[in-house]
């Protein structure tokens, strides 16, 4: 039996192009994870390899998917063919089942390897560029400091910390978190 797993590494990636192609070559069951690969607990891959019995094989899009490093994709393709299980990755044209797919697959799991290395070394040069130039990634303040003088002013004159918040547009715990002493006037609020 052809067995398939797909992984994306966020909730807002799409695993449609990895189950269409396990789909299309043949797999009757496919198993999914949505997490990154780097994370050692993948119930996806844990079902996989449950499920997988001696003369199946085990098929993804690409070997990234499946291994979190070089290691990790040799021990887990080791271990698949200590319980008789075959291997199969479909973007690399890797099978263990033939004696080429073994000469081929360690040679193509470095490769995976250092394109991920490469494509992470990438990502923290343009990182670090950026905060050269003082461009700081994540989300935007919603209370810059202007806000910070206004919100202290209104709550000053006695105005309740609901009321300021929904002046300033702001939600009432990022009020509290920048206006501690806010917290005291809820009491009254409520009164």
């Amino acid at each position: 039996m052809l067995v398939g797993y797909a992984r994306v590494s966020t909730l807002d990636q799409n695993l449609d192009l990895q189950i269409d192609a396990l789909q299309g070559a043949g797999c009757e069951r496919t198993f999914t994870d949505r997490t990154s690969g780097a994370r050692a607990d993948r119930p996806g891959l844990r079902e996989t390899l449950a499920f997988a019995r001696q003369g199946d094989v085990l098929a993804v899009w690409k070997c990234d998917r499946l291994s979190r490093s070089l290691a990790h994709l040799i021990e887990t393709v080791q271990e698949l063919e200590r319980r008789g299980i075959g291997f199969r990755s479909l973007a690399e044209g890797i099978d263990t089942g033939s004696a080429g797919g073994k000469i081929v697959f360690p040679i193509f799991a470095a490769i995976a390897s250092v394109e991920r290395t490469l494509i992470q070394e990438r990502t923290r040069a343009g990182l670090a560029a950026a905060r050269q130039r003082g461009r700081i990634g994540g989300r935007p303040k919603l209370l810059n400091a202007e806000k910070l003088a206004a919100a202290t002013k209104l709550l000053g004159t006695g105005t309740p910390p609901r009321e300021v918040a929904a002046i300033l547009g702001i939600s009432i715990p990022t009020l509290y978190r920048h206006c501690p002493a806010s917290r005291r006037s809820v009491s009254f609020e409520a009164a």
